[in-house]
């Protein structure tokens, strides 16, 4: 009998009302898959090492066991190679069990007017003829399985395509026993009297009743929100409050910089170890707050004990800013078609150091070939259109797996930088900080310093008294226009203030804000003036004092701007005027802001002269004389 007439084959074909864009991300979700048609959990098979890897240099091998009806079995794993939205396969090289080798591939193909046609492969080579008639049996009972599985992707896909990449999944009965129902409803008394949205509360707790593990085992808070089609920002600060009424453990994921995935995930900023190894990459990397460090959030364990198992360790659902990734032997070649959003992208081989350098644009090449050998990349941009036919061709010697992945990261993680920018988690987890001499990049923030102007005269004409319930009521007024922009305050010293926001332009009208508001209090309490510097740049993360801090020359530069001001403008550094969103602002005239240049070395900085750029809001007095004095004051404290 040949090896064709021994494998159990068989291909079963689908027409589906959704486009393969918006199936891919339900379809190739290999986890989810494995585990709807019952498939045990995996885990690496411990005796035969995690990874295997052939003399000649070739991609590692997973090694890999799980138990099926009692029988243990364990095997090799390729690694999947697909092309999105189009196709993805794998294939399993079994060394015990019923099983020879299992090879799985997914076809969607586009249909003329809409929809597509699903093509399911799926060909095994059992171990005997009992085991090919337990295979010809599982598969019978696999199928039903599939097609509930393909009905619910294709609802879910052809009514909301823009958020299937976020789905939750919801069972229809609690799984929560007696007791966590209890404290569910002391959860829901308590986040109601902390002021959250009424409706979302309601969302979280049923997906944290009725959400399958999968689901609840990596609550992404921005994802979750663009499922909801709810701002991002209010699911984040509502997993914060729902953090710290109990109802949720928050993580921090730390990201390896290739596959993206996870390699710890600590319960504290304390715990977070900056140098990181990824055993799946086979690198060390360096954690960043804006890039490799991710919060995450589960149930707490006296809610609901959430068992967080893998049913795949691959396929494209792991590592979805992967849109191309392709096996292909030494001195072959291999041509496929993909689907690519415009924007830069990055190639790159195993074994073969560096990357190739790619962007996708309208005007861009419709076929290209991408070749690896000895001579290493090529050092110029490569040019793709949205929809190419790409040829990897390998011209080394040893099998080369190629990756084609977008460079730009995910804009559905909820970053350290981010989450730690928020005044709402400064002000419930002032606890979390870095471990003592911890340094950590933090990438780019905007950084605003802030004083009163001529506050040691206003203690000597109103008094000591009087003057700290001013100066104290200005930091409630800063503090509400920093946090309503999603920036928080990092510390005051004496009537300054330090605050950091992920962007500029919320910076800017933060600042805007609060000095307009200080400058005309409805009150009737006494106008003060607010001195206030904005320069964004890459920082440090430290602990200071206890409490999370920010170090490096950018912070040094943000310093030095707020005394250039006159308590009457914002003074802004080249980089913040730049940004598009903050040039936007300034070209609205409905904001009635004017923008004055400023050429001046700064205190430290002797060397340089930097551009800077006084931005003045609408007057609310006609004191130019006052205005003019002020702006002579500012100079002369500079030099």
């Amino acid at each position: 009998m040949s090896r064709r007439q021994r494998e159990v084959e068989y291909r079963w074909e689908y027409d589906l009302r959704a486009d393969p864009e918006a199936l891919w991300p339900l379809v190739s979700d290999t986890n989810r898959f494995n585990r709807e048609m019952g498939l045990p959990a995996v885990a690496d098979d411990a005796r035969a090492g995690r990874v295997s890897e052939a003399p000649d240099s070739s991609p590692p091998r997973r090694r890999l066991r799980a138990r099926v009806a009692g029988v243990e079995v364990s095997w090799e794993e390729e690694p999947f190679e697909w092309a999105r939205p189009f196709r993805f396969g794998v294939v399993r090289r079994y060394t015990r069990g019923p099983l020879a080798e299992l090879r799985v591939r997914v076809e969607l193909q586009p249909r003329e007017r809409s929809g597509t046609r699903l093509a399911y492969r799926f060909a095994a080579r059992p171990r005997g003829t009992l085991a090919r008639a337990a295979a010809l049996l599982q598969l019978k009972f696999m199928r039903r399985k599939f097609e509930r599985f393909l009905s619910a992707c294709d609802r879910l896909a052809a009514s909301r395509p823009q958020t299937v990449a976020a789905a939750v999944a919801l069972d229809s009965a609690s799984r929560l026993t007696p007791e966590a129902s209890a404290r569910l409803e002391l959860i829901r008394a308590s986040l109601g009297e902390r002021g959250a949205d009424a409706s979302l509360v309601e969302r979280l707790l049923e997906v944290v009743e009725r959400g399958d593990d999968l689901t609840l085992a990596r609550l992404r808070p921005y994802a979750l929100a663009d499922f909801w089609r709810v701002a991002r920002r209010d699911v984040l600060e509502l997993c914060l409050h729902a953090t710290r009424a109990g109802l949720l453990d928050f993580r921090w994921d730390l990201l390896c910089p290739l596959c993206r995935g996870p390699q710890e995930a600590p319960s504290s900023l304390r715990d977070v170890r900056p140098e990181q190894h990824c055993a799946s990459c086979n690198i060390d990397f360096t954690v960043n707050f804006d890039r490799s460090v991710e919060v995450t959030f589960r149930p707490n364990a006296s809610v609901r004990a959430v068992e967080a198992l893998e049913y795949c360790a691959g396929g494209p659902g792991v590592t979805p800013h992967v849109v191309v990734q392709q096996l292909v032997a030494a001195g072959e070649a291999r041509e496929v078609a993909a689907r690519l959003e415009e924007g830069r992208y990055r190639l790159r081989a195993s074994g073969r150091p560096g990357a190739r350098a790619l962007r996708v644009s309208r005007g861009g090449a419709a076929r290209a070939t991408l070749r690896a050998d000895a001579e290493g990349w090529p050092g110029d941009e490569l040019e793709l259109a949205a929809a190419p036919s790409l040829r990897f061709e390998n011209a080394t010697e040893g099998e080369q797996l190629f990756v084609l992945e977008r460079t730009a990261w995910s804009d559905t993680a909820a970053t350290a930088a981010e989450v730690t920018a928020l005044q709402l988690f400064r002000d419930l987890f002032a606890e979390e900080a870095l471990r003592p001499g911890e340094q950590i990049s933090v990438g780019q923030l905007t950084l605003v310093f802030t004083d009163l102007r001529n506050s040691t005269r206003l203690y000597r004409e109103i008094g000591d008294a009087v003057a700290f319930g001013a100066v104290m009521s200005h930091f409630d007024v800063l503090r509400e226009a920093i946090a309503d922009e999603g920036g928080s305050i990092v510390k005051t010293l004496g009537d300054a203030v330090m605050a950091v926001f992920t962007r500029p332009a919320p910076a800017l009208r933060a600042v805007m804000r609060a000095q307009k508001q200080l400058a005309a209090p409805t009150t009737g309490a006494r106008p003060l003036r607010l001195k206030a510097g904005v320069h964004t740049g890459p920082c440090i993360a430290v602990t200071l004092n206890g409490r999370l801090d920010y170090f490096g020359s950018n912070v040094n530069i943000a310093a030095r701007l707020e005394p250039l001001s006159t308590g009457e403008d914002c003074v802004i550094s080249e980089a913040v005027r730049s940004d598009p969103k903050v040039a936007e602002m300034l070209a609205d005239e409905a904001r009635g802001l004017s923008v004055e240049p400023l050429r001046t070395s700064l205190k430290g900085f002797d060397a340089e002269c930097f551009e800077l750029w006084r931005v003045v809001g609408v007057k609310e007095t006609g004191d130019e004389k006052a205005s003019e004095e002020a702006r002579s004051d500012a100079a002369a404290r500079v030099t």
